[in-house]
């Protein structure tokens, strides 16, 4: 009996003494949402053991497009711990977004099987599955983390998560017949303004809500006007996500301004030569819906 409260003793003084790293990466992802990279590395510089320190620096080089930065870091961090499951999540993050999908994807696989509560994988997981055209699975691994309690997300993911339920919702409604575009479509609107309710100038939100105004039908809401308005707010919020840039030239077309058209594919290529939204489009495939101009 008493070897076996010691063991227990043991077990609840290392637990106390080990670092959590697999339950305070909301923390980690609000604290990086807070500050600026420049800010990370001086945190980085005062506390040089620390690897949560590491992992905020990565996560700001993430806000800031600094892709490459931060995968540098991620991997620095798994050199010294290679359990550390939120710069595994990193890792696949950036090859996400320079293009490695299958490489992404099955990481990602991997970290939810090893932790089935780390929301961010089902987030990037959800835009990988989205991007390649699997609808359906991208609105699972999405509503996952939005039916969760906000307390247990940090709230940028959350929001994340709505626009990304909004956005399967919606190309299922498109490629589905009169009650999919009933159960789906009419529902993508509604979660959008709930994302805009909760974070007003995300740039999912802003991209989010441009887009459904750019694309949905007249009689569902859409408005060229209003798509401008929010995808200009989108660049402004920032000048680094090339898929608004996409979607911006697009309604600019809509509205027969070629000119500024071609400028913001211009700067879609200069910013993401292999961005699969810009793909689409100028190889005519339209997976991700086209418009036209008014003379087309």
């Amino acid at each position: 009996m008493k070897f076996g409260f010691k063991i227990i003793y043991f077990l609840l003084i290392l637990s106390l003494t080990l670092p959590c790293y697999a339950t305070d990466w909301k923390a980690l992802h609000e604290k990086a949402d807070s500050i600026s990279s420049s800010q990370a590395i001086r945190l980085v510089n005062q506390n040089p053991g620390s690897l949560e320190d590491l992992y905020v620096l990565g996560l700001t080089y993430l806000n800031e497009h600094k892709d490459k930065s931060a995968m540098g870091v991620f991997q620095n961090i798994l050199e010294q711990k290679t359990d550390f499951i939120g710069a595994k999540w990193g890792v696949a993050e950036v090859m996400q977004r320079m293009h490695h999908t299958k490489k992404s994807e099955k990481l990602l696989k991997e970290i939810i099987k090893k932790d089935p509560k780390f929301w961010p994988a089902y987030i990037t997981l959800a835009f990988v599955q989205y991007m390649s055209m699997q609808f359906v699975p991208s609105l699972k691994s999405a509503y996952r983390v939005m039916k969760q309690k906000k307390d247990s997300v940090d709230l940028s993911n959350y929001v994340r998560a709505i626009t990304l339920v909004a956005g399967a919702k919606g190309m299922i409604a498109h490629y589905g017949g009169p009650l999919a575009k009933m159960m789906h479509g009419l529902g993508v609107l509604p979660l959008l303004k709930k994302a805009e309710r909760l974070q007003p100038n995300a740039i999912a939100v802003l991209m989010g809500i441009g887009s459904f105004y750019l694309i949905a039908p007249h009689i569902i809401g859409g408005d060229l006007d209003k798509a401008i308005e929010y995808l200009e707010r989108a660049v402004s919020v920032d000048p680094l996500f090339p898929n608004a840039y996409v979607r911006l030239g697009q309604a600019y077309k809509m509205k027969g301004d070629l000119k500024t058209h071609e400028a913001f594919m211009a700067k879609v290529k200069q910013l993401d030569p292999q961005n699969e939204l810009l793909k689409d489009i100028t190889s005519g495939a339209c997976k991700f819906l086209c418009v036209r101009s008014p003379d087309e």
